[in-house]
């Protein structure tokens, strides 16, 4: 696991880019997306640089961590909207190659199962863009989630709830499932980039990185993955006890490695 502490999400953005980007150039072909505030940086950093340098993402497929129980594509609260939004349609991927949970479906659970099966037989993953909850969470895997478990239905807890409730015009709209790529399913991608941004994911950055490997914060499974890349701004350092470390070694890593 590599940790690169930058000064701000901005940063944070042009570094995960740079992880995107180079992949592509070596032959990637498919990309992991996550919705959320932590990966914004990133998708307008994508977004220029298709525009203003001509990186093509056209031979791309993508697969989305997760969606809501009971929500279509065409509501915009939907995670397969919000990607279009905010990154899909200013690229020129086909949109036909975007995939996502069938969070409408009448079976959520068959969904999941179908989902996973569609992600192992044209995976792995090659770039798994990832933010964390403050409750440590990747995906929608609350703590208690297995580490190798597959994508299923899962219940949100009502702290989730209520982050996620400014997306929604009532606090009680927010849906109690979601159907989510499995710490198993995730951690099968080859390369995993973590962004976390702020002080308020001070605690669950520390929990992932520096805590043990444990089914209460989710995202420590990832100490477990070959190639991991954490980024994270100064604030969402705060209660790292190696922070001198891991700036030392980003300082100082061989140029010829990257990111």
């Amino acid at each position: 696991m590599e940790i690169v502490i930058v000064p701000s999400p901005e940063d944070g953005g042009r570094i995960a880019a740079d992880i995107v980007c180079g992949a592509i150039e070596k032959g990637a072909r498919t990309l992991g997306l996550a919705t959320g505030s932590s990966p914004l940086h990133t998708y307008r950093e994508l977004i220029k640089r298709h525009r203003e340098s001509g990186v093509s993402f056209a031979a791309m497929s993508a697969y989305l961590l997760d969606e809501y129980v009971g929500l279509t594509p065409d509501q915009p609260q939907s995670y397969a909207h919000t990607i279009r939004t905010e990154l899909v349609d200013h690229l020129d991927i086909d949109n036909a190659r975007v995939f996502s949970p069938d969070g409408g479906a009448a079976d959520p659970s068959e969904a999941a199962r179908r989902y996973d099966a569609a992600i192992v037989d044209n995976g792995p993953i090659d770039v798994q863009i990832l933010g964390i909850g403050l409750n440590g969470h990747i995906g929608f895997n609350e703590p208690s989630s297995s580490l190798t478990s597959r994508t299923r239905v899962k219940t949100l807890t009502e702290r989730t709830r209520a982050d996620n409730a400014r997306f929604f015009a009532d606090p009680a709209d927010v849906p109690h499932h979601v159907i989510t790529q499995g710490l198993g399913t995730i951690s099968d991608a080859k390369h995993l980039v973590l962004i976390a941004e702020g002080a308020r994911k001070a605690p669950a950055v520390r929990a992932a990185i520096e805590g043990p490997v444990s089914a209460f914060c989710p995202a420590s499974v990832l100490q477990l993955h070959p190639h991991v890349t954490v980024v994270v701004d100064e604030a969402a350092t705060g209660e790292l006890q190696l922070a001198d470390f891991y700036r030392y070694t980003t300082e100082h890593k061989p140029a010829e490695q990257g990111f």
